[in-house]
């Protein structure tokens, strides 16, 4: 009987030695099928379903421009200007964002530059984000046509600059309201009801973007706008895979985008879905 057992255990194990065999050398040419694909520009990684053309993104809103002009290269939402900072695989973009302002003299105004952002695929994250206004004489609107259809704003003044407090976005200088839930889109407009006349100098201009909630503090500085105009805002937004739920998207298994070791997590905007590894598995979960 000893014997017997041993051999048993021999078997099982040689078994299992080739079944582990098995599953790497698959992950290996899965990982060689896809090792054509550029899978850095600059300091941003490039995971699929992103990818710089060809079989390397799954559709061209997935589309990844790694310009080589600049030192180090830098990446692109599909054709447009929109500079990538980080893409994660929880279905998440970073990128750059420009904001609006206004300046005035004496005289009146002398610019007024509105910021508008549209994005035909991606939603804007409503919870990391937040809609920040700048001045002492400022109301500044947000609006967007693009997914849901919406309109918010805030209001900021202040008598005199030394009435601000760093750190405060209360409406004494500063001002903060949220984004709505499910846009793709926003056009930033900003007016003035005094020209800014009783706060010149010190605050001849009004600045309003949307950023990432921990990477703006308010500072009185700002009110002065020493190179604030030629400043970008990180912003996330969310993405997802098709349009489809995962119920629908499961009936066609060749663009169904889950592979092995993975479930299907249905957006909460109504929309597509996302792909996560299994509990004690890593990886793409988008990869074989």
């Amino acid at each position: 009987m000893g014997l017997i057992r041993s051999v048993v255990l021999i078997v099982q194990l040689v078994i299992l030695l080739n079944a582990t065999s098995a599953v790497k050398a698959t992950a290996a040419v899965a990982y060689q099928a896809n090792s054509s694909c550029q899978s850095r520009c600059g300091e941003v990684s490039i995971p699929y379903p992103f990818g710089t053309g060809g079989d390397c993104n799954v559709s061209k809103h997935f589309f990844i421009t790694c310009n080589t002009s600049f030192t180090p290269s830098k990446a692109f939402l599909t054709t447009s200007s929109i500079e990538i900072l980080d893409i994660s695989l929880d279905g998440q973009l970073r990128i750059l964002a420009d904001g609006s302002y206004d300046c005035y003299n004496k005289s009146g105004a002398t610019r007024n530059v509105r910021y508008r952002l549209k994005l035909g695929k991606f939603f804007i994250n409503n919870t990391r984000n937040k809609f920040t206004a700048i001045g002492c004489d400022t109301y500044a609107r947000v609006e967007g046509f693009s997914g849901q259809r919406y309109a918010t704003g805030c209001l900021s003044l202040c008598n005199n600059i030394n009435d601000v407090s760093n750190g405060s976005c209360s409406g004494i200088g500063c001002c903060q309201t949220s984004i709505p839930k499910g846009v793709k889109s926003y056009n930033i407009t900003i007016e003035s009801y005094e020209n800014h006349a009783d706060v010149l100098p010190e605050n001849p201009c009004s600045y309003a973007f949307v950023a990432e909630n921990d990477n703006y503090t308010f500072s009185t500085s700002d009110l002065r706008g020493f190179d604030f105009k030629d400043k970008l805002f990180p912003v996330t937004l969310d993405w997802t895979i098709g349009k489809k739920s995962c119920k629908e998207a499961k009936r066609d298994t060749k663009s169904f985008a889950c592979k092995k070791n993975s479930k299907c997590i249905d957006s909460e905007l109504n929309s597509g879905y996302i792909c996560k590894c299994f509990e004690g598995y890593d990886g793409n979960p988008y990869l074989p």
